[in-house]
């Protein structure tokens, strides 16, 4: 029985049949490969010489018969793999020539490839091998089942041969099934953001120095943009946090304004939650909120970038939803056009009456971004539209939608501003809404706004939409107060040091604020503006500079209780000449929730900035004193406020 089972005859046969069944496994896989191919077109079968090899013949001699079939002789691969098979049992053999004694087919196939680089089997001088024909014959029928394959894989077009090699995996020099290359990670967009801030305000000495000017700003883009970085898992850069916008995010209930005024001021002083040896001066300004049905018309033009940048879900998608939430506001006699700009600009809806909203939302709907941004081109023909779209006794809008990525005709700051700020004396102000990350141009969005009278904001959720463009419409679009400055001089007898928290890009020089042709912030209907001072008395232990040699440290009169004076300055919208309210500040103003919950946030955004004036006050205090002073907080932008700080404070660590 053993003596059967290891003669040479059994071992040819199968081996012959195991070859015989690889070789069927080659062929195969490669015909399915035009199973699903549409391209491929069925080419009837006939003979060719592949397919008549396919058809049993006597086994070539072992010397001719010793190289397997490659890759490009799939056809009669089966038919030579029986010789083949026989062969390479033979030479298995260590007792044959060619092959030294103690060493195996194997090893001289591997000494082959590294001279050569292919595989292939040596020419070895064989002894002649025993006749096995009987044996050969059912292995010659399996393959008679294999041959029509292989003739209709040999009978295709040459132009299907070259598809399937296309289609099919890629074999190595070893035969092996090539693993597919991994697909390329993209790389990732450079970040272009550019922001519009200054370093942070110093400590003023006030013998030296004691009058503040500056700008109102009503602004709150810098909120959503530090909102957008620490939800996204990092912390802002110092240059994009401008204070002042984080404050003025939050409602307060500061007193409304009484008769014809167009706001009130409210004032109060506290002791600094940071620093004990100083005080916190808080100035807040309501606006006068006048009756919707006192409203005037609304021209309101829609500038929308459509460029290539914008395609993101958080730009143009955004965008679109963002701007029918603002259309249940408006009114029917209000009018909407839809102006766009990309390689170059258009108008994609003519003015329109707002009652239309199915003709203003197709029109949105169908917006796509592509191309370059010419921003400037856009500029020009959306001041064109509204020009057109004005009437006397109403209001005119452009709305710049944007990343604020201006590539085309004027794209530096300084020709924006100067063609804007000569554009807002004609009567039509331009705010700006900006939209997505990592290429958002701030400083552009924050020159164009400031120039055109009007306001900038960044819309990061649907939700920051709704703030903006539905609770927010009326003080954004419509105007109650021009130019409005705030002028503060402060007491030497009472107030050594003094330092403005925020509203470092809105600084004016003293002389401005007497000086109507110098524009300045504009307030909208209902709108708060906020600034905080911290000061310090003299004597204080806190103290930053050492006393003057030669100033002067009292002032005369019955003003030496005063810590300063307060001037505010604006223009009604439309008038040239502007009027002036001043108020004494006495130091005996008590703080509230709201303005101790203020002080909060803006001890958060001096902790982003890395503050050198907080000492040992930290993330803790910061949440302790938010929570504490949460307040009335109707839609949640305070326990929000609460929740970036905690994870600001998780970030910096």
């Amino acid at each position: 029985m053993f003596h059967y089972l290891t003669s040479r005859p059994a071992l040819a046969a199968t081996t012959s049949v195991a070859a015989l069944v690889i070789g069927v496994a080659v062929i195969l896989p490669v015909a399915d490969l035009r199973i699903g191919s549409p391209d491929l077109v069925p080419v009837a079968p006939e003979e060719t010489p592949a397919a008549k090899k396919a058809e049993p013949e006597a086994a070539p001699p072992p010397e001719t018969a010793a190289a397997p079939a490659t890759g490009s002789e799939v056809g009669g691969e089966a038919a030579s793999s029986v010789a083949t098979a026989e062969s390479l049992v033979e030479a298995s053999d260590p007792e044959l020539e060619g092959v030294p004694a103690g060493r195996t087919m194997d090893e001289v196939t591997a000494e082959a490839f590294e001279d050569t680089g292919e595989i292939v089997s040596p020419n070895l001088a064989m002894p002649e091998a025993e006749p096995v024909a009987p044996l050969a014959e059912a292995p010659t029928a399996m393959v008679e089942e294999a041959a029509p394959v292989a003739r209709e894989s040999e009978a295709m077009g040459a132009d299907s041969k070259l598809r399937l090699r296309g289609q099919a995996p890629e074999m190595d020099g070893m035969g092996y099934v090539a693993a597919p290359a991994p697909d390329a990670l993209p790389a990732p967009d450079p970040n272009t953001e550019t922001y519009s801030n200054e370093a942070p305000n110093p400590v003023k000495v006030t013998a030296e120095e004691p009058v503040s000017t500056f700008s109102i700003d009503v602004d709150t883009a810098s909120y959503a943009v530090v909102r957008s970085s620490l939800t996204g898992g990092y912390l802002p850069t110092p240059d994009q946090v401008r204070i002042e916008e984080m404050v003025n995010y939050f409602p307060y209930a500061y007193a409304a304004p009484e008769g014809d005024q167009a706001f009130a001021s409210t004032i109060a002083v506290m002791p600094t939650p940071w620093n004990p040896g100083t005080r916190l001066v808080t100035i807040g300004i309501q606006g006068a909120l006048p009756a919707v049905a006192e409203r005037p018309a609304l021209n309101l033009v829609f500038l929308i970038d459509t460029s290539g940048s914008m395609e993101d879900a958080n730009k143009l998608p955004l965008l679109k939803q963002s701007l029918s939430l603002m259309l249940a506001e408006l009114r029917p006699e209000d009018q909407v056009s839809i102006v766009t700009y990309a390689g170059s600009a258009g108008m994609v809806l003519p003015p329109t009456a707002a009652g239309d909203r199915a003709a203003i939302l197709a029109s949105l709907d169908n917006l796509a971004a592509g191309g370059s941004t010419a921003g400037a081109e856009g500029l020009e023909l959306a001041y064109q539209v509204a020009e057109g779209m004005k009437a006397d006794g109403e209001v005119t809008r452009i709305l710049l939608a944007t990343d604020g990525d201006f590539n085309v005709g004027v794209s530096d700051p300084e020709g924006l501003e100067a063609y804007v700020a000569k554009k807002r004396e004609t009567g039509t102000y331009l705010s700006v809404l900006g939209f997505g990350r990592g290429n958002l141009d701030d400083a552009v969005m924050q020159s164009l706004a400031q120039n055109g009278n009007g306001t900038a904001a960044y819309i990061d959720t649907l939700s920051e939409a709704r703030k903006v463009l539905v609770d927010q419409l009326t003080g954004a679009l419509f105007p109650i107060a021009d130019d409005v400055k705030i002028q503060v001089e402060w007491n030497p007898s009472q107030v050594a040091e003094y330092r403005l928290i925020g509203y470092e890009t809105r600084a004016l020089r003293r002389e401005d604020f007497n000086n109507d042709a110098v524009d300045a912030g504009e307030i909208g209907a209902g709108t708060q503006v906020t600034a905080i001072y911290e000061v310090t008395a003299p004597g204080s232990e806190a103290l930053l500079t050492d006393p003057l040699r030669y100033g002067a440290t009292s002032a005369a009169g019955d003003t030496m209780g005063e810590l300063g004076f307060l001037r505010l300055r604006w223009k009604a919208p439309g008038e040239e000449a502007s009027t002036l309210v001043e108020t004494p500040i006495t130091g005996t103003e008590g703080a509230s929730q709201e303005t101790r919950f203020a002080a909060a946030i803006a001890g958060f955004g001096q902790l982003l900035q890395g503050s050198v004036y907080l000492g040992d006050w930290g993330w803790e205090q910061a949440i302790e004193l938010a929570v504490a002073n949460r307040g009335e907080d109707a839609f949640g932008y305070r326990i929000e406020a609460v929740n970036l700080m905690r994870l600001a404070q998780s970030l910096s660590q």
